[in-house]
């Protein structure tokens, strides 16, 4: 059978997404799955960049990932969303990429995929959930197969996050248990993948 495609597309402002996304991208290529690691523009203004030295820093490390585009989508059998939480929402910088996907849809390019998203937020109880959940609805809109990584794994019981990877940024760098989630969550969503592609075949 054909390898699964799996697209990482996040935005990430000082690190945190980034590395749950790097996480992911190791899990889905363990699995075999052929991964593209993309992050989407940057759209924030120069003088608020520069207002956090974190954030500047970040642009600059990972000058090198590729930009996320239309052809990362309609490659992929499963996509996975990374995000900070910004007022229990995903970050204006991650809708506006989807929000140009419009085409696509139309096109039904981006029906019967497995989607699955992950988070960060400052706090605690910073909007996580709510996050992930916005995200979905854009899933429903799009015909897209929801997989979550549920209650599904030992590490999930210590994450402790059924709708998707998350971490609380306030609390420093991402744990090994959030990083292990993340992984297990691209590994969990590859597998269902693969099973509809072989299904497909069949």
């Amino acid at each position: 059978m054909d390898s699964v495609n799996v697209a990482i597309i996040y935005y990430s402002a000082t690190g945190t997404v980034h590395a749950l996304a790097q996480a992911a991208a190791e899990g889905a290529a363990k699995t075999g799955a052929q991964v593209r690691l993309r992050k989407v523009a940057e759209t924030a203004p120069p003088e608020a960049i520069s207002a956090n030295p974190a954030w500047g820093q970040h642009i600059e490390e990972t000058a090198d990932v590729a930009q996320a585009s239309h052809d990362d989508l309609e490659w992929a059998d499963a996509v996975l969303f990374g995000t900070p939480t910004r007022f229990g929402n995903p970050t204006s910088q991650l809708r506006a990429f989807i929000d140009t996907t419009g085409p696509l849809w139309f096109a039904g390019k981006l029906a019967d995929k497995v989607y699955s998203a992950f988070t960060a937020s400052n706090t605690a109880h910073g909007g996580q959930e709510s996050t992930l959940l916005a995200l979905a609805n854009t899933f429903y809109h799009w015909g897209g197969i929801i997989v979550p990584p549920g209650y599904t794994d030992p590490v999930q019981f210590k994450s402790g996050n059924p709708y998707g990877t998350s971490h609380v940024s306030g609390d420093g760098e991402p744990s090994d248990v959030a990083l292990e989630a993340a992984s297990y969550q691209a590994r969990r969503a590859v597998g269902t993948a693969a099973a509809l592609k072989a299904g497909r075949a069949a």
